[in-house]
């Protein structure tokens, strides 16, 4: 048997060295990640809806009962509208403003930190201070009454009725929360863009006659492209795990006509303690987030691709 020479021992020792650093950090989430993930994913195929007893193996029964859930079904058309009604104004608004923040004027710092300010207020002071204004006699009936355009006003999370037969009212207004909260941080990731964008391309293109409003449309977004597919799966993401929204301002009401697929798992575990079937719902969102994280990864390979070239 042969010996290990010292240069053997250096080239293990400069091997073996990454992974010490990482084996904390790897514990930390074999313990509160991977094997909570793969316990869910055992019980999704028992019935455990006796803390106190052992689970049962049912197999995919869980599975059947989900398929023939009605209310899965419409939380998870609720959550299809959440990403239609917010991924595409996440897009295009948060873009527009980067445009315009991007502007070398005077105090347009203030601008930014104006805009950003959403951001970094916590979602329950957010979505506190919103069901205030969407109430029967908040601020915004009480605008709309003062303009005579609803005199009734409007019951903005308490009618299951659908705007243009598509979308509950409920759903929309959470939606416009979203909507508000995001608008800061993903014109954040913009502007990066926008600013490692040379100066001299916008130059030439004026020359050849691009200037104004037709150098956006002939420079920045072809340019842009790899940001805005990266902000389209980040908010897509985002839209399809929301929950805080939900959980204070609607509770999922009136009749689920605003309850997401998180909070329809948060029900279940923890309202009706059907740990089993709410194991199953995540089940069924891990696989959609998953099929979003793997598209980010996706087009963060051709971002850096193009980057490299």
């Amino acid at each position: 048997m042969n010996q290990l020479t010292p240069k053997d021992w250096i080239f293990i020792k400069q091997r073996l060295t990454p992974y010490l650093f990482l084996l904390p950090a790897l514990v930390l989430l074999a313990l509160t990640v991977f094997w909570p993930a793969l316990q869910a994913f055992y019980l999704s195929f028992t019935s455990y809806e006796d803390i106190a007893q052992p689970p049962q193996w049912i197999g995919f029964a869980n599975f059947l009962k989900l398929w023939k859930d009605a209310v899965f079904w419409k939380t998870l058309e609720n959550t299809f509208l959440y990403l239609v009604g917010v991924v595409p104004i996440l897009v295009i608004a948060p873009l527009v403003l980067a445009i315009l923040v991007n502007q070398k004027l005077r105090a347009m710092n203030w601008f930014r930190a104006a805009y950003y300010t959403p951001v970094v207020i916590s979602m329950v002071v957010a979505g506190i201070a919103w069901k205030w204004l969407y109430a029967e006699n908040g601020l915004l009936n009480q605008l709309l009454k003062a303009l005579g355009l609803f005199p009734e006003g409007i019951p903005w999370l308490t009618s299951p009725e659908k705007i243009f037969g598509i979308v509950p009212i409920s759903l929309a207004s959470v939606m416009a929360v979203t909507v508000w909260k995001g608008l800061g941080y993903y014109m954040v990731i913009y502007l990066a863009g926008l600013q490692s964008i040379p100066a001299d391309v916008y130059e030439a293109a004026a020359i050849d006659g691009s200037d104004g409003i037709s150098k956006h449309w002939d420079i920045t977004i072809p340019l842009m492209k790899p940001y805005l597919a990266l902000v389209a799966v980040i908010s897509a993401i985002s839209a399809t795990k929301v929950f805080e929204e939900v959980y204070i301002m609607t509770q999922g009401g009136p009749l689920s006509s605003s309850k997401t697929i998180v909070y329809y798992l948060y029900e279940q575990a923890f309202g009706n303690l059907e740990i089993s079937y709410a194991c199953t719902i995540g089940l069924v969102l891990f696989l959609i987030i998953l099929g979003l994280s793997i598209l980010r990864l996706v087009i963060n390979q051709e971002r850096a691709d193009n980057i490299t070239i």
